[in-house]
């Protein structure tokens, strides 16, 4: 069992919060913190056990700050517990997704609503300092990041720099939502009757666009579920500038999921195959970008 792992579990059982004796047991999917499962007296809880992470800019304040609104929004699961490093949700019975559960056009159609919730509805109920989240500047941090630490991707970074500067040029003007900003398939849980939406880490103020994006690139939307997500979320048919800003943006959706893994390669202590999923991911954003050319 993974060091992290292994912490992780001694530092939840010996919460205070508890009512008697836990096993927590261990999650799988988490990629920047632990999670692990925890039965308590008749209840069930998860707990993410991670620190701040400054080098992928998660600050763990605005992930409480997150999740806390947006299980007052009708989101999230609620917290019912947090210190230094841990925070602790009810919960949640159902069904992991899959990115081919994301591009189920029943599913799909219940996905967008709650998108737009997260944009304009979860912020009412923020309440003290919360982040932004621009990918454009996350992906020149991570550029800086990666040159210090000598990354094996050092001697590709200046043209990657060039082409998110050409990119964030191509977006052009935004408007502003609180965005989720990491619309994995595995963050969203389908408990047959609704769909949650958990893992706040990078939530911030963000373009939709991005979530968009995010959530087309990650699920595999083919170009006809992209058309209806577009027009469906904003209400009319994507004309050319729309168009030009979403594929820009789903570019640096790609780039930024990419250089988080090579960043990752080089920081994270948690048992997973970052190498492989750059790989993957330097290919979703170069197939992306060559259409985005075209």
């Amino acid at each position: 069992m993974a060091d992290a792992t292994t912490t992780a579990i001694e530092r939840a059982a010996g919460l205070s919060f508890w009512k008697g004796p836990v096993r927590p047991v261990p999650i799988s999917g988490g990629t920047t913190n632990v999670n692990l499962k925890v039965e308590d007296a008749g209840s069930r809880y998860v707990v993410r056990v991670g620190e701040d992470l400054p080098v992928h800019q998660i600050m763990r304040f605005n992930e409480r700050a997150a999740a806390t609104a947006a299980h007052a929004a009708g989101i999230s699961p609620e917290v019912v517990h947090t210190e230094p490093g841990i925070m602790v949700m009810r919960f949640i019975e159902g069904r992991t997704c899959l990115a081919a559960d994301i591009r189920d056009p029943a599913r799909l159609t219940r996905v967008l609503p709650l998108l737009k919730r997260v944009h304009r509805v979860l912020p009412r109920f923020l309440y003290g300092p919360v982040l932004s989240f621009w990918p454009f500047h996350v992906i020149h941090d991570y550029a800086h990041s990666l040159e210090a630490a000598g990354s094996r991707y050092s001697s590709r970074l200046s043209d990657l720099i060039d082409v998110s500067a050409s990119l964030e040029l191509a977006v052009g003007p935004i408007d502003l939502v609180f965005g989720h900003n990491d619309l994995l398939p595995q963050n969203f849980i389908d408990d047959g009757t609704r769909l949650w939406l958990i893992d706040w880490d990078y939530a911030g103020f963000n373009s939709p666009l991005f979530d968009l994006a995010n959530l087309a690139s990650n699920a595999q939307l083919d170009a006809d579920q992209e058309t209806w997500m577009l027009s469906t979320y904003f209400g009319r048919a994507p004309d050319e500038s729309l168009w030009r800003s979403y594929r820009a943006m789903k570019c640096a959706s790609l780039l930024r999921e990419a250089m988080w893994s090579m960043v990752s390669e080089i920081y994270s202590k948690i048992d997973f195959d970052y190498p492989a999923y750059t790989i993957d991911y330097m290919d979703r954003f170069a197939r992306a970008y060559a259409a985005f050319q075209r």
